[in-house]
């Protein structure tokens, strides 16, 4: 483990803190944004702390981190990106309570404390949910016989894919990929057990790019990369030939770093008809749940629109 990335405040060491488990947190722009939303929520002194471990890292160091947030009382729980499930297989039996979508998941991505207890959240579903809905119309899927095509099977792919098998207007297939043959079988596992019709999931293993999974798409197909490459590490799922499939909405879920997967979307969105998004909402939506569960806040959508015109202004 290595040492916290720091404080996003001047503030002493003794006051109340946020962990943020991470890859690079000392990059992310929610350091210089933490400051000010905890200005606008009444906590001008609490802190983030940003511990950073590369992506796939050995168990004990997943484990210790968990475990330092666990015993260090100043530290009132944790955002963890890139290492929810990781968190999870490691780590699980530390917590006192896991809710219901942790152990559906099995992923960890907020953690709180509550009366004593140690609780872990996975709150994928909830956010991804609530980004997609800001930007996906009510019935897109039946409108354009559209499918969703997710990039990455890790925790956000996962939760992604679950929430989309759960909503009214599902896509009629849902096609996943992962470098992963395990992860696949997993996310299978988590929809199946979340009630999604098992005849509309295909999973295939990836190790290069998805550019034939691209060209068999729908018309109006919902592509989504879910591998962390542009951000955490370079490169993208698809090679600098693919072709967006003609009304597609491409959702890069990285807002920072090189980004080829939304740059190549947007290089063609006014040919094929393209509605490209990226990883900014997703971001302040997941960031605001988590801030509030570790905080004890509940937060309207008032001030869910303060805090994003905060963050914008330090994007």
């Amino acid at each position: 483990m290595s040492a916290p990335a720091g404080a996003a405040t001047g503030t002493a060491a003794d006051t109340a803190a946020m962990a943020f488990v991470g890859v690079s947190t000392g990059e992310s722009s929610i350091m210089r944004i933490f400051p000010e939303w905890a200005r606008l929520l009444g906590l001008p002194t609490a802190r983030l702390v940003g511990f950073d471990l590369p992506p796939d890292a050995e168990p004990a160091r997943y484990r210790a981190v968990a475990e330092r947030i666990r015993r260090d009382p100043l530290l009132l729980g944790a955002l963890i990106t890139t290492h929810k499930i990781g968190v999870y297989r490691a780590a699980a039996d530390l917590f006192d309570e896991l809710d219901d979508f942790a152990r559906l998941c099995g992923e960890v991505s907020s953690v709180s404390k509550r009366d004593g207890r140690f609780v872990g959240h996975a709150k994928d579903p909830l956010t991804a949910g609530l980004a997609i809905e800001e930007f996906l119309a009510p019935g897109h899927f039946a409108a354009t016989g559209g499918e969703l095509l997710c990039l990455g099977a890790g925790g956000a792919g996962t939760a992604i894919s679950y929430y989309l098998a759960r909503r009214p207007d599902a896509p009629a297939r849902i096609v996943c990929t992962d470098r992963s043959a395990d992860r696949l079988a997993e996310l299978a596992d988590v929809l199946r057990r979340g009630g999604a019709d098992p005849a509309r999931l295909r999973t295939v293993v990836t190790e290069g790019h998805a550019d034939d999974l691209l060209a068999a798409a729908s018309p109006g197909t919902l592509v989504v990369n879910a591998t962390g490459l542009g951000k955490d590490r370079p490169g993208s799922p698809l090679s600098p030939a693919a072709r967006f499939p003609r009304g597609a909405v491409a959702w890069e879920l990285n807002y920072r770093g090189a980004l080829p997967f939304l740059h190549a979307a947007r290089a063609q969105a006014a040919e094929r008809d393209l509605d490209v998004v990226d990883g900014w909402r997703y971001f302040i939506h997941g960031w605001s749940q988590v801030t509030a569960e570790v905080f004890g806040l509940t937060l309207d959508a008032a001030t869910v629109d303060r805090l994003s015109a905060a963050a914008e202004a330090v994007r």
